[in-house]
């Protein structure tokens, strides 16, 4: 059985190939940022609905999120599709490519879902860079249900596991009063010092974190004219850590340090959450060992060297909650790395196309896999898959 679901699995994803890679360029083409992903969100869902899925659009009040679902068998499989890009430098991580793969593996496994006994989902989720959306959906039960969820990612190198930090995301508005630059400073309130105080402070903290978190972030906007006292200034800051705990602890003091702008200019201090945190990720390591089992037989070779740094993704928080994976696809970009022009560039290449291919057919097969095996799949079935009745999620703080 297991054999022949393969078999399907891999001629049915050689016949989408073209499509997967057409798909991919298209979303490339089209680079729309979080929450306003209409066109990536309509092209991509309507591959699955022409395809015979039941589609739903515009789901959990995101006008940008999909869900297209085949069979009706017990074990739901949930594959997320990445819809956002990058301001101004487009598909610098590669969503075009997560997309399509997301995409591809719905199609693949399409013609075997009822002989496996499984329930496909493609969830089309918006607001990946920021914005949190699929914590938002999950919030809002579009994971309901969910018995292990999974997605590919775009990286310079291949891995099995994505490695993450939890992060916060904020922007930070001072206010203060302008006034005539050189006639009569001393009436204004300058909300750029205040900035630049708590860059400053920041600054001088770094010495003190822990040696894996990251404080970042740029000006927004420094004032209104150079002979202005600037009456208003913002700047946006991300700050990490390994996990929410770590995050909590590091919160108030990158905070402390835009309150210290504040209270030395006189300005007021405004700060607005870009989303909910996202979190450390948890990996399910039986589904990642089935998933580089089956990459390896497609030929993919996984980077033996551990790897430095680390990002933060919102499909984090979804694996604290249901059994979950998120490979990395290399694609051998060399000193082009995500978020990069140069690595844009990559992502509508041959090697990425072969990359999105091979993503989807990984994914179906890995949940072949856990649907054939009778110890994953059990194991999968017994876990409580109501998450949007949780009262609390383990991210608030």
């Amino acid at each position: 059985m297991t054999l022949n679901a393969k078999e399907i699995v891999i001629s049915d994803n050689t016949a989408a190939a073209d499509a997967i890679v057409d798909l991919s360029h298209r979303v490339w083409d089209t680079p729309e940022i979080a929450f306003e992903e209409y066109e990536t969100a309509e092209m991509t869902s309507r591959i699955l609905a022409d395809a015979g899925f039941e589609v739903e659009t515009e789901i959990t009040d995101l006008p940008t999120a999909w869900s297209a679902t085949y069979g009706s068998g017990e074990l739901n499989v949930t594959i997320c599709a990445e819809l956002d890009a990058l301001p101004d430098i487009g598909h610098a991580c590669g969503h075009n490519v997560i997309a399509a793969a997301g995409v591809g593996a719905g199609l693949a496994l399409q013609r075997v879902a009822d002989d496996l006994g499984i329930t496909v989902r493609v969830l089309g989720t918006p607001a990946e860079e920021q914005g949190g959306g699929k914590i938002l959906m999950l919030e809002r039960g579009a994971f309901d249900g969910t018995h292990m969820a999974m997605m590919v990612h775009p990286s310079p190198n291949e891995g099995d596991r994505f490695p993450t930090l939890a992060i916060s995301q904020c922007d930070f508005h001072f206010h203060g009063r302008t006034a005539h630059a050189s006639v009569t400073p001393h009436l204004g309130v300058n909300a750029a010092d205040a900035i630049t105080i708590a860059q400053v402070a920041i600054g001088l903290l770094r010495q003190h974190l822990d040696p894996e978190d990251q404080v970042h972030g740029i000006v927004t906007k420094g004032g209104e004219a150079a002979n202005i006292v600037p009456g208003n200034a913002s700047a946006r800051y991300f700050y990490r850590s390994v996990d929410l705990e770590a995050l909590s602890r590091l919160e108030p003091r990158v905070r402390a340090c835009f309150e210290a702008g504040a209270a030395a200019t006189g300005a007021t201090l405004e700060v607005e959450s870009l989303g909910p945190p996202y979190s450390e990720f948890t990996h399910d390591l039986d589904l990642v060992d089935k998933y580089r089992k089956n990459a390896e037989s497609l030929g993919r070779s996984f980077d033996p060297t551990p790897r430095k740094g680390a990002g933060s993704t919102d499909m984090a928080n979804v694996s604290l909650l249901m059994p979950t994976i998120h490979p990395m696809l290399g694609l051998d970009s060399g000193s082009a790395v995500n978020h990069q022009p140069e690595f844009a560039a990559y992502c509508r290449t041959p090697v990425a196309d072969e990359a999105a291919v091979q993503g989807a057919l990984a994914m179906a097969l890995t949940a072949v896999d856990a649907a054939t095996d009778e110890g994953t799949r059990e194991r999968l079935l017994r876990h409580d898959t109501s998450y949007s009745d949780i009262p609390k999620y383990p991210w608030s703080f």
